[in-house]
C-alpha cells in the first residue's frame, strides 16, 4: 500500500518526520502522493540534492514574505526553506514564527503540512541530542523513522548517529551488535523516540529498510509491545530511485504492513427471542457459548474486547467476569443491532484502526480465523474484510476505521452488512463451513454439539 493510506493523512494533518533511515525519502514519497498539493518544509537544514525532490522551491526568509494567494494556482510538492548557509549547499530550516505562518496558510488552503524535523547524517538510526528533534508544538502527528538495516550491525559512528547517546539510552556497549531489543529500548525512552513529541500528537513508528522477510519478522516481533506506547507502526522499504543522476521519489513505495490497535466488539445485547432461552449461556464443551467467543478473541490478540450487553446483563457478566473485557450497556437494545454497533464504537478511543464484530452465538469461530482477518487487514487496510466459504460470505467481519462513521449512522435492526455496497470488499477464503452456523434455534444448537461427534 502507499504511505499516504498507511499514515491516514487528512487535509488537516500537520506531520513531523524525525529519526533516521529514510526520513527524507518517506517525506517526499508522501508529499508526491497528496493531491493537488502539499506544503513541505524543515525545521533543520536540507541539502541541495534534497531540494530537487520538490516540484517548487521557495526561499521563505522573513515573516510576511508570502501571501496565501501566491500559491492558489500551484500544484504538486511546494517546499519552503530558509536561505542557503554561507559557503554551503545546505538550506536553513525555518524558524518557529515562519513555520507557524506556513501552518496558517496550509490551514486556510486546506492542505497537509509535512515537516522534516530532525537530522541524521544519512545513518540508519540515531539518538537525539539535547536540542533535537525540532518538532513544532502544534504538530499533530509525529513519525519516528528507524532504518532496520542497522540490525546486527555494531554500535559505532558508522551505523549510528550519536552512538554515545544511543549507548546511554539503550544499555548497549560500544561495538556490540544492535538487536531488536535495543531499538525497542530507544523507541520507548522519553529521551529517545518519544522526545519532544507534543502532548496529544499521534505517535507513529516507521520501520524502513525492511526489504526482506527476516527484517519484516523482526519488526513484527516488537510491534505489538510498541503499540502500548505508539498509535501505529509501519513496516516498509521506501527507496528513492535514481533517474538521470537525480534522485526522484517513487510514488508507490511499498508499505508492507500497518500495525494499529484492533478491537473486538462482541454483540450480546439482544433478547434471543428466536431461540426462546438465554442461548448465549448454553453450555458447549464445558463453557457458555459466549465465553468461547470471548476467549477466542482474546487469544487472537485484539487490543481491547468490548462486550455490549442489553436485555441480559448480570448472568453474562458473571460468565466473563475473570476475562479482560470491557462491558458496555446498551439501554436501547430493543431498537435493534445498529444501536449495539453504535455503543461498541463509542467505547473505542480514536487510535483504534479497526474493529472485528463478533456474535455471541458463534462459539465455533476459531481464533485462527480472527488472526487471519487481522493479518489481512494489516497488509491492506481494506475498508471491509470478511470470510468467504464456498462462495458464501460469513462472520466475523473486520471493519477499518474509515467505515466507522457509516456504521455509527446505521438505524434499526440493521448490521454492518448494510454498508457493504458502499465499499470494495476484500474476501478471505476459508475452507471450514462450520463457521456458517448461527445458533438461532434448538436445532442449530444440536448441530453445534454434533461438531464434537
Amino acid at each position: 500500500m502507499e504511505i499516504l493510506q498507511a499514515l491516514r493523512i487528512t487535509k488537516q494533518t500537520r506531520l513531523a518526520f524525525v529519526g533516521a533511515g529514510g526520513k527524507t525519502t518517506a517525506l517526499f514519497q508522501l508529499a508526491h502522493q497528496i493531491k493537488p498539493k502539499a506544503f513541505v518544509c524543515a525545521s533543520t537544514h536540507l541539502g541541495k540534492e534534497q531540494l530537487a525532490l520538490a516540484d517548487h522551491h521557495f526561499f521563505f526568509e522573513r515573516p510576511g514574505q508570502y501571501n496565501v494567494t501566491d500559491f492558489a494556482n500551484q500544484t504538486g510538492v511546494l517546499l519552503f526553506t530558509g536561505p542557503f548557509l554561507e559557503n554551503s549547499e545546505r538550506a536553513r530550516g525555518l524558524p518557529d514564527e515562519i513555520l507557524l505562518e506556513l501552518k496558517s496558510m496550509a490551514d486556510e488552503i486546506g492542505i497537509p503540512l509535512l515537516i522534516e524535523a530532525d537530522g541524521s547524517r544519512r545513518h540508519p538510526i540515531k539518538a537525539p541530542a539535547e536540542h533535537e528533534p525540532a518538532i513544532p508544538k502544534w504538530g499533530d502527528t509525529v513519525v519516528v523513522v528507524i532504518g532496520l538495516s542497522v540490525l546486527g550491525k555494531p554500535l559505532n559512528s558508522e551505523w549510528v548517529h550519536r552512538p554515545e547517546i544511543f549507548s546511554r539510552l539503550t544499555g548497549l556497549k560500544y561495538e556490540e551488535k544492535i538487536q531488536s531489543k535495543h531499538i525497542f529500548n530507544l523507541l520507548v525512552h522519553p529521551e529517545g523516540g518519544l522526545k519532544n513529541i507534543p502532548p496529544g500528537a499521534r505517535k507513529i513508528i516507521l520501520f524502513n529498510q525492511a526489504d526482506n522477510a527476516i527484517l519484516q519478522a523482526s519488526a513484527n516481533n516488537i510491534s505489538r509491545d510498541l503499540l502500548a506506547v505508539y498509535d501505529a507502526i509501519l513496516v516498509a522499504s521506501l527507496e528513492t530511485p535514481s533517474q538521470n543522476g537525480a534522485e526522484i521519489p517513487g510514488i508507490n513505495g511499498p508499505v508492507y504492513a500497518v500495525y494499529e490497535p484492533v478491537a473486538g466488539i462482541l454483540l450480546a445485547a439482544g433478547g434471543a427471542t428466536r431461540y426462546g432461552d438465554v442461548k448465549l449461556l448454553l453450555p458447549w464443551r464445558g463453557k457458555p457459548l459466549i465465553r468461547h467467543v470471548a476467549e477466542n478473541a482474546i487469544r487472537a490478540g485484539v487490543s481491547k474486547l468490548v462486550v455490549v450487553l442489553g436485555s441480559i446483563i448480570n448472568p453474562i457478566q458473571e460468565a466473563l467476569s475473570d476475562l479482560p473485557v470491557e462491558f458496555v450497556i446498551n439501554d436501547d437494545w430493543i431498537l435493534g443491532q445498529s444501536s449495539s454497533i453504535r455503543k461498541g464504537l463509542e467505547a473505542l478511543p480514536d487510535r483504534y484502526g479497526a474493529a472485528i464484530f463478533l456474535l455471541g452465538d458463534q462459539p465455533q469461530i476459531p481464533s485462527s480465523l480472527l488472526v487471519s482477518l487481522i493479518e489481512s487487514h494489516r497488509h491492506s487496510l481494506a475498508p471491509i474484510t470478511a470470510p468467504l466459504v464456498n462462495g458464501k460470505r460469513s462472520n466475523p467481519v473486520i471493519f477499518d476505521r474509515s467505515t466507522f462513521s457509516d456504521l455509527y449512522n446505521l438505524h434499526g435492526d440493521t448490521g454492518g452488512r448494510a454498508i457493504f455496497p458502499k465499499y470494495q470488499l476484500e474476501w478471505l477464503n476459508w475452507n471450514d463451513d462450520r463457521i456458517l452456523l448461527d445458533v438461532d434455534t434448538p436445532e442449530d444448537y444440536r448441530r453445534l454439539k454434533d461438531f464434537d461427534n
